[in-house]
């Protein structure tokens, strides 16, 4: 298996959209398989982040400084998408909005997966060397297991925040 960042970071982006045509699969009625989908989409979501937040974007920040703008809106989305997973932790697979909150979570991370792949990993990609990614991959994974998993942990948002502000 690679270490490369943006192989990862892709890996990710693909269990993340299968979990998505999961819920959008999962029919009307599926509140008990939607709410189980949902905490699996908010796991994966907060993990991923947290690992984008914490490693791949201050490293891109700091060494391809002609990014910056694209690594502040991907926090931006990052944030957005954090409230919404907050918020959804905090519902019920009943509740009125469940199912219209989950797919406007999936549209805009979908726009940010979208984004991402189609023009901001060519972009690394283009201006870092093998090696680099490989060593962005390999803190990634050193800090997976360590990542945050459910956006109730403490310091979960603040290090959203942080990462904006850093």
């Amino acid at each position: 298996m690679s270490s490369d960042a943006i192989v990862l970071l892709k890996d990710d982006h693909k269990q993340i959209k299968k979990l998505f045509r999961q819920f959008q699969d999962a029919g009307e009625n599926a509140t008990k398989t939607k709410g189980d989908l949902v905490t699996k989409i908010v796991e994966a979501l907060t993990v991923h982040t947290y690992l984008e937040n914490e490693v791949m974007y201050p490293e891109v920040r700091r060494l391809l400084p002609d990014l910056e703008d694209d690594v502040l809106e991907s926090y931006e989305e990052h944030h957005v998408a954090d409230v919404l997973c907050m918020e959804l932790f905090s519902m019920q697979p009943s509740d009125e909005r469940f199912d219209a909150k989950t797919t406007v979570l999936i549209e805009n991370v979908t726009h940010h997966i979208d984004e991402e792949e189609k023009d901001w990993f060519p972009k690394v990609r283009g201006g870092l060397s093998r090696k680099t990614l490989q060593d962005i991959g390999a803190q990634m994974a050193k800090m997976k297991d360590k990542a945050l998993r459910s956006p109730a942990q403490p310091s979960a948002l603040k290090k959203t925040v942080d990462a904006i502000i850093k």
